[in-house]
């Protein structure tokens, strides 16, 4: 990954030569080429990344604890000079080295570290870090240390409060910590402010470059804090602050065309529904007509949470667009979804005259190619589909909106590519995973949000239950007697990370074991990603008519599927699943007026796992359940926020921060009120900085 730049042959010019942010890590004094390839594993390429490598933790060497002060049980560093060493060889390797100081003995024990017995010698001075036990005498088991030697440098590396950072094979925390205190000397008086005095007083922001320095090397107790929340404001303004300017950029579109204030054919459209909208849905429905009535293009996010209805509002928002002379696409991310909105949107669109198509990667050639001209055409007014849709050969005869459901399983350029396929179109994006404010906020500041708040009247109770591997085959037998007496039941597979072959195969197996040991002659039917598309449909069909009474399947079914006469559910292993994951697939019964049960299999061995499946049992509110994910998980994993194309953020931490990402907004919105080009002198580096983040998402838009 950093091959190209560790190995340029000619050396930085002079005044770059580690003098800024963005000078190469490798004339950094100390770091030659090779060096700088161990640090590029790190992801460290340039002065600025080594400055931002936070340390996971801090030691108070200042007071290292005596030997005769430490405490079993509990974690420790101490120093201590090496008297003797020794070394085991039965089963896992064993080196030993005995310490001392003015006040006792620690043996000092490491794993299968064979290296160490060339490394470490009698007469050694180390510092070792890591749990305390008493066992005869006291010991320890090393998870970090360093070797003292005596010079100078050793004044970086103890008597203070010392950084331990996150290092690499090849890369311990001394050498990390000598390269980036010469990284900060390197720019010591070179470390451009970015923040108007005004904000860091309102704030009580410290200097930056003192900033840089006592994060790494904090001189007293709390500096390393006020050290941190600096560093983080500044990461949440430059985010804010762009996403501010790039929604101002699609806001100064113009996207050519305008909708009536009302048409025919929405009208039509809610008078033929089978049920009344809930008040929820009708406010949002307003707000998705006022924006397609304007002249820039709608950039909004549907956000709510499974079941309340957001199908019917995309619906609703394409019969607007179908009357006013345009067509509209709808994205999904699986085929099995896609597919569940076309079967749920032709018979209440059709019936006005709408005409869809579904798009997939699916079916026979000569159809794929009919479709395709029907939408070149305009023949075709609404087409649904998943990647197939932005393939090059698919292409649009007037597209007016854009609808992306469970939209974060799309990456920035496939969402960039479907909007190009017509001239600035409407674009709204939908959700049923719940996203706590703070993560809205950065993953959709640039977004309109309209919520869905409300269920629809008449859905039924869904009882949730969390039984440990010993209780399956009770489950199993009780799950035979609901079925026998009427019910449906899904069983979904364990998760298999990353290998839909693996996971169609388990699925499969579950399937055949599940049909012979337990429900006999009742049909069992099975749905995984890489069943023929037609053979998923007929699956499908078969649940819905009732022919199918237990399904087996993978997390395919997720989103989208709607059987209301489904109300049991089984999870295997559901300890394997993340929160808002079990929320979704939950969210497949209780559809109907009749109480339905969530049986979470589970062995949760820690008490961090029982409280996440105790979350999932105690409440169904999608918000509560997606605050205490992003909790367990952190907002990168919980979300996937790379593919949003947002910069990363290295100090700041969207829970624990959530105060300063609003006062950063507002800040944010502030400096750009006043200052819509921020053309003032005293904002030139927040502007670079800005600018160096989104690229040129803040200054201009690609068509579409």
């Amino acid at each position: 990954m950093s091959s190209t730049r560790t190995r340029t042959a000619a050396p930085a010019p002079r005044r770059t030569r580690g003098s800024n942010l963005s000078a190469p890590a490798q004339f950094i004094k100390g770091v030659g080429p090779a060096r700088a390839q161990q640090l590029a594993r790190l992801g460290l390429h340039t002065v600025g990344d080594l400055l931002y490598h936070r340390p996971h933790r801090y030691e108070d060497r200042s007071h290292l604890a005596s030997i005769n002060a430490l405490i079993p049980g509990e974690k420790a560093t101490t120093l201590g000079t090496v008297v003797a060493v020794s070394e085991r060889r039965h089963g896992v390797y064993q080196f030993h080295a005995a310490l001392s100081d003015t006040t006792g003995v620690l043996q000092a024990t490491w794993f299968g570290q064979r290296y160490l017995r060339k490394m470490i010698r009698r007469g050694m001075r180390l510092i070792v870090h890591g749990k305390v036990e008493r066992v005869g005498g006291l010991r320890m088991t090393v998870e970090e240390f360093e070797v003292l030697t005596g010079d100078e440098e050793d004044r970086l590396h103890t008597g203070r409060i010392v950084p331990i950072h996150p290092a690499t094979e090849g890369l311990s925390p001394r050498v990390l910590r000598t390269v980036i205190a010469a990284a900060l000397t390197s720019v010591a008086s070179d470390v451009p402010e970015i923040l108007p005095d005004g904000i860091r007083r309102r704030h009580a922001l410290m200097d930056r470059a003192a900033a840089f320095h006592a994060l790494h090397f904090p001189p007293t107790w709390g500096e390393e804090e006020r050290a941190r929340r600096r560093l983080a404001f500044d990461e949440l303004l430059i985010l804010q602050m762009g996403l501010l300017l790039r929604k101002r950029v699609f806001e100064a579109i113009d996207k050519g065309f305008r909708y009536a204030p009302t048409t025919t054919l929405l009208t039509r459209f809610e008078g033929t529904l089978p049920y009344a909208l809930t008040a929820a849905q009708q406010r949002v429905i307003q707000e998705i007509a006022d924006d397609l009535q304007r002249g820039r293009p709608m950039h909004r996010l549907l956000q709510g949470d499974v079941g309340s209805g957001k199908t019917v509002v995309a619906a609703a928002a394409m019969a607007l667009c179908v009357g006013g002379g345009y067509q509209g696409a709808l994205m999904a991310p699986t085929e099995i979804l896609a597919e569940q909105h076309y079967l749920t949107l032709r018979p209440l669109m059709e019936p006005l005259g709408i005409r869809l198509a579904l798009v997939t990667g699916g079916g026979r050639q000569r159809d794929r190619e009919a479709i395709r001209d029907d939408l070149r055409t305009g023949t075709t007014n609404v087409a649904i589909g998943t990647h197939a849709l932005i393939e090059e050969g698919v292409m649009f005869h007037r597209l007016g909106l854009v609808v992306v459901d469970e939209q974060h399983k799309f990456g920035v350029a496939q969402r960039a590519t479907l909007r190009q396929k017509g001239f600035h179109p409407d674009v709204l994006v939908m959700t049923a995973t719940p996203i706590p404010r703070t993560l809205s906020m950065t993953l959709y500041g640039d977004l309109d949000v309209s919520i869905l708040d409300e269920m629809p009247p008449g859905r039924g109770v869904i009882k949730t239950y969390v039984r440990g591997p010993e209780k399956r085959p009770e489950v199993y037998v009780w799950v035979n007697e609901k079925v026998r007496g009427g019910h449906q039941a899904y069983i979904v597979c364990p998760l298999i990370e990353d290998s839909e072959k693996l996971q169609a195969e388990a699925a499969v197996t579950l399937a055949g074991r599940l049909q012979r040991e337990v429900f006999g002659e009742i049909p069992v039917g099975l749905i995984h990603g890489r069943l023929r598309p037609d053979k998923k449909d007929a699956t499908m069909e078969r649940f819905r008519l009732g022919e199918i009474k237990v399904l087996v399947a993978t997390p395919v079914i997720e989103v989208g599927i709607d059987v209301p006469q489904a109300t049991i559910m089984v999870i295997e292993d559901a300890d394997r699943f993340g929160l808002a994951q079990l929320h979704q697939l939950r969210g497949r019964i209780g559809r109907g007026s009749e109480t339905s049960y969530c049986v979470l299999l589970a062995d949760a061995t820690t008490d961090a796992g029982r409280s996440r499946l105790q979350t999932i049992e105690k409440t169904r509110d999608g918000f509560v359940i997606a605050q205490r994910d992003l909790e367990l998980r952190g907002p990168g994993e919980f979300f996937g926020t790379r593919q949003h194309g947002l910069p990363d953020l290295k100090v700041a931490d969207l829970i624990a921060d959530a105060r300063l990402l609003e006062q950063a907004r507002a800040e944010a919105q502030h400096l750009l009120g006043d200052d819509p080009e921020l053309r003032r002198s005293e904002l030139s580096g927040l502007r670079e900085e800005v600018t160096r983040a989104f690229g040129r998402q803040t200054e201009a838009v690609s068509a579409g």
